[in-house]
């Protein structure tokens, strides 16, 4: 390693999942790391990747290791949870990578102490139920977030992907600091066929998810003229699936198939009430969709000015938005315009620097204290 000189053949080993959009935030981040002579490691937790997701994977340049591990937010016990994070800290003994990135962050807790550890609190459990349901959590959530807890004492940076879930974060987990902001970034995907005429509504990402509220959606669907598409899996691999009555479920596509469907600037919709940042509304704006979106704290914070709000649970306010955009076409322009706009500030480049100087900030030398320093005059 040669990190005052810019950080030349560092090696991170990362975790990951297949299994939503931490696997993209994965590879965009390897990708864009790569530009600094960084070279990553992926160990995958959960469900094997997908063969297009292994061959995203390879053009990011990441090496891929199939652990086979449970995800902590799926793990029916505590045992389960601390046995991966015991088994990631064993692989970053066989491979000693310079920095240890968990986007599992529970995980941390068993980190190996001698290498820097970086977790990202991409979501968690306690702050799902707090948006989803509120309330006291449930019995089985009360032991994931301690051990997520535990992560987050053990490791020596916090990063997350919006303020507004860096303060529900440490709120939840009545943290002393607020966790670092490094936003997510997209590429947007080049498309090579345009798709589908604009006159539809699209929305995408786990609907299985109750916090997506894929059931808002597919409820506006049956009061509009134009039809709703969905794109995204129906079942989770925690057993929570989703029913369509209305919406066109187009299930699980690669990143090709839905720029394929954004190319052709369809009213984007979410009306989720737990985003603690939003790719695929980051997509659908790259690509000069108008975006309609709940009224939550990081949408307003990412998108203020540049999309429609509404109150996810006031039915025909959702609809009169969604009509008003199928009517007035130039509206619909200028908003997603405004998206695709504010969408440029989101790049893979900024989210690898503001990653790039959390690992800085762990692997650069500290400055030696003054054996006098601090001594009474």
């Amino acid at each position: 390693m040669a990190w005052p000189d810019g950080g030349a053949g560092l090696h991170v080993l990362m975790t990951a999942d297949a299994v939503g959009g931490v696997w993209q935030y994965a590879l965009d981040l390897s990708d864009g790391l790569r530009a600094h002579d960084v070279s990553t490691t992926i160990a995958v937790l959960g469900p094997p990747p997908s063969a297009d997701q292994q061959a995203a994977a390879q053009a990011s340049g990441a090496t891929l290791v199939m652990t086979g591990l449970s995800l902590d937010w799926t793990a029916q016990s505590p045992h389960e949870v601390e046995e991966a994070g015991e088994a990631i800290a064993r692989l970053a003994a066989d491979l000693r990578p310079d920095l240890v990135h968990l986007n599992a962050p529970a995980l941390a807790a068993r980190a190996n102490s001698d290498i820097p550890v970086v977790a990202v609190c991409h979501s968690c459990v306690a702050t799902w139920w707090q948006a989803v349901k509120g309330g006291s959590l449930p019995e089985e959530f009360v032991w994931r977030t301690e051990l997520v807890k535990r992560g987050y004492a053990s490791a020596g940076r916090l990063l997350a992907p919006t303020l507004a879930f860096a303060h529900a974060t440490a709120k939840a987990y009545e943290l002393s600091q607020v966790p670092s902001v490094v936003r997510n970034g997209r590429r947007p995907a080049p498309v090579s066929a345009s798709g589908p005429n604009g006159d539809f509504v699209f929305t995408a990402g786990r609907l299985w998810d109750e916090g997506k509220n894929f059931a808002g959606v597919d409820r506006l669907a049956s009061r509009l003229a134009i039809p709703v598409l969905a794109a995204g899996s129906v079942q989770g691999p925690n057993g929570a699936k989703a029913q369509a009555a209305h919406a066109r479920v187009l299930g699980q596509l690669s990143d090709m198939e839905v720029a394929r469907h954004l190319s052709g600037k369809p009213i984007f919709i979410s009306l989720a009430r737990y985003e603690p940042f939003g790719l695929a509304v980051l997509e659908a704006a790259q690509m000069g969709c108008a975006l309609i979106l709940s009224d939550i704290p990081t949408f307003r914070e990412l998108w203020k000015d540049a999309a429609l709000f509404v109150d996810p649970d006031d039915e025909s306010a959702v609809v009169e938005a969604t009509e008003r955009l199928v009517r007035d076409p130039e509206t619909r322009r200028v908003l997603g315009s405004a998206a695709r706009a504010r969408a440029d500030a989101y790049t893979i480049e900024a989210m690898s620097a503001g990653v790039l100087s959390a690992y800085r900030s762990l692997l650069e030398p500290k400055p030696s204290r003054s054996p006098l320093e601090g001594a009474a005059a």
